[in-house]
């Protein structure tokens, strides 16, 4: 089944972000690879692609896991958790309706 993984960043964690950004990416690529991801990305924290030192406000990914259980054992595993990036992770069963 489908989960989102809505992450929130604690404040003043972009340089965190950012250390911890390339293992963070290389755990969202195996999923990929496994075709288990729908999507995934990060909230800027202003209207911009490229928020520069505003940074982001948190994640948020979409992917298929056997249970919620599961789900959340991936996401506690995630580098930003052990850099205290996420403040809050909250997962929920997703039902991909369109496109």
């Amino acid at each position: 089944m489908l989960f989102a993984l809505i992450c929130e960043d604690k404040p003043g964690t972009l340089e965190a972000r950012m250390q911890a950004r390339p293992e963070h990416l290389a755990r969202l690529e195996v999923l990929r690879d496994e075709g288990r991801l729908l999507l995934a990305g990060p909230h800027p924290a202003i209207e911009s692609e490229n928020p520069g030192d505003a940074g982001f406000t948190g994640s948020l990914v979409v992917a298929e896991f056997e249970s919620q259980a599961a789900a959340q054992q991936w996401a506690d595993a995630d580098p930003y958790i052990a850099a205290g990036v996420y403040a809050k992770v909250t997962i929920k069963p997703f039902k991909k309706v369109l496109p």
